[in-house]
């Protein structure tokens, strides 16, 4: 096991919180698919994709997930919002650029149940993994 910063989410938000999320905050919250590091099957967790600036990102909002290592190893994605899926391509956005992508996020996002009080505990961008979303050539 790798030596990162992430705060796991407690077992009702894993196991209830993330399979509900989808079905009420349809606006607000996608699926992301991602290839397994080790197991190369497609895993799917609920995510919320940041519009900033005419680009499109996903941020790692509780540190060093295992979907952020997945995509670090596989940038091949799928992203599922409103019932359309998009293959895409992640690109990790480099430390120096995230703090303008953290504040946008924590501004559209904070409300969001343990945002904000994971941000609070977590509050330097470079422990957050964030990712540039293009359109799959």
């Amino acid at each position: 096991m790798t030596d990162r910063t992430y705060l796991k989410p407690p077992w009702m938000q894993r196991h209830v919180g993330n399979r509900l999320a989808p079905l009420f905050g349809r606006s607000m919250v996608s699926r992301l698919s991602v290839r397994g590091r080790r197991s190369g099957r497609w895993l799917t967790v609920p995510v919320a994709v940041l519009e900033h600036e005419g680009e499109r990102y996903l941020v790692s909002y509780r540190g060093l997930s295992d979907w952020a290592l997945n995509l670090r190893a596989a940038p091949e994605c799928r992203v599922t919002s409103r019932g359309r899926t998009e293959e895409l391509v992640a690109e990790e956005v480099p430390e120096a650029e995230r703090p303008p992508l953290m504040v946008a996020y924590r501004e559209k996002y904070g409300s969001m149940p343990t945002v904000s009080q994971v941000l609070t505990a977590l509050p330097d961008p470079a422990d957050h993994p964030v990712f540039r979303l293009r359109a799959r050539a």
